[in-house]
């Protein structure tokens, strides 16, 4: 595996011609950008502009607007950590921006066996592993293009995304 930093993990997602998917598994992330804004969602009514977000926002349109999918299925706790239910409330942005997102809950998730790693599933080509610091920050992604761990990645895709809960119909039915 060849170890990527941010700018290079998000080149690579940058680059992909069909379809980049992410799996994510942990109930919270720690962000450099992200931090304040979610200090100030906790701390209630103090207004966000989302420029700390504009950046991945700006991926996600140039990727969806090449007629590539950038989908995520995101792992949840339910009920809902503070950390989820406050991105669940800024999904509407990547939504926006061309992102499909679903919710798979946690009970359900388990049963699958995904481990401990988020990953990033480009093209049915490439994975790369979430990388963190001890602190929790996102510092890049492990990448390889190994076919078997390509071709469990594509399982744990279709059957992971085939069990989650779309967005809105997550939001509506108030199981967070």
């Amino acid at each position: 595996m060849q170890q990527l930093d941010i700018a290079e993990v998000n080149n690579l997602i940058r680059s992909s011609k069909t379809e980049a998917f992410h799996l994510e598994l942990l109930d919270d992330y720690e962000s450099p950008g992200g931090d304040q804004p979610y200090r100030n969602w906790l701390a209630g009514g103090i207004e966000d502009d989302y420029a700390w977000f504009q950046d991945w926002l700006s991926l996600v349109r140039e990727i969806s607007s090449r007629g590539a999918t950038m989908r995520r299925a995101q792992v949840v706790t339910v009920p809902l950590t503070d950390y989820q239910r406050w991105m669940l409330e800024i999904t509407r942005h990547n939504t926006d921006a061309g992102e499909e997102i679903r919710y798979l809950p946690r009970h359900l998730a388990d049963r699958l066996q995904l481990g401990t790693d988020d990953w990033w599933l480009l093209d049915d080509a490439i994975v790369s592993f979430t990388t963190f610091d001890p602190a929790g920050n996102w510092v890049g992604g492990a990448v390889t293009n190994d076919p078997r761990i390509v071709a469990y990645c594509q399982g744990i895709r279709d059957y992971a995304w085939g069990l989650a809960v779309p967005y809105l119909d997550f939001r509506e039915s108030g199981a967070q």
